[in-house]
């Protein structure tokens, strides 16, 4: 029994890549976004899905309620596991100000062996994301699950089944609003799709 995992990066903010969002600064949606989770939501309506699980954050929160709002499933399961990165007193900065820190610069470099100031290393994002699905797939029934996140914590999971370095994260994009699925059994995992992201033109 194999179980997938739809994983979807939430649709924009009205500031990506201007700050670093992180835990300390809650955004919501801007209006490019929600049209962007709009879009997403139509595309995953033609998969069966059987559960949606998303981070706390409220961009995560607004993506998965417009996907939950279209797959006949009422229920958004909210778990710490699928949060941002605890990016501690970076949290919130711009990236002007980030890029002038040598720290900043060195968790680009070699993100596996440095920790943000008073938060986390790639590879504790790494290990919850990976301890979710050992967990939901010993309890799934071969369903699909969608898990709304953030770029860093599905590149994390992406590395694990590639068996890359988590300072491979800069090698692949996962944009706001796309699906990357991974499936999983008994006999491991492998990546199905990277970074699949919805055309406005389509």
């Amino acid at each position: 029994m194999t179980t997938t995992f739809l994983l979807v990066r939430h649709a924009a903010h009205d500031n990506v890549g201007s700050f670093l969002a992180g835990r300390s600064a809650d955004v919501p949606l801007g209006g490019a976004g929600r049209e962007q989770a709009t879009r997403l939501a139509a595309r995953l309506a033609r998969e069966d899905i059987g559960a949606i699980y998303a981070s706390p954050r409220k961009r995560t929160q607004e993506t998965a309620a417009a996907i939950a709002a279209v797959s006949g499933l009422g229920e958004v399961k909210t778990v710490d596991a699928l949060d941002e990165v605890d990016f501690g007193s970076w949290s919130g900065k711009t990236f002007e100000v980030l890029n002038s820190d040598p720290l900043w610069r060195q968790w680009n470099c070699t993100r596996s062996l440095v920790r943000a100031p008073g938060g986390e290393t790639m590879l504790d994002v790494q290990q919850r994301i990976v301890a979710l699905v050992e967990t939901l797939c010993t309890q799934s029934g071969g369903e699909k699950i969608v898990f709304v996140s953030h770029a860093d914590v599905i590149k994390a999971m992406i590395c694990q089944v590639l068996g890359l370095s988590t300072d491979a994260w800069a090698r692949f994009d996962i944009a706001p609003a796309s699906i990357s699925a991974v499936v999983a059994g008994v006999w491991g995992a492998k990546v199905l799709q990277l970074n699949e992201t919805q055309d406005a033109a389509r």
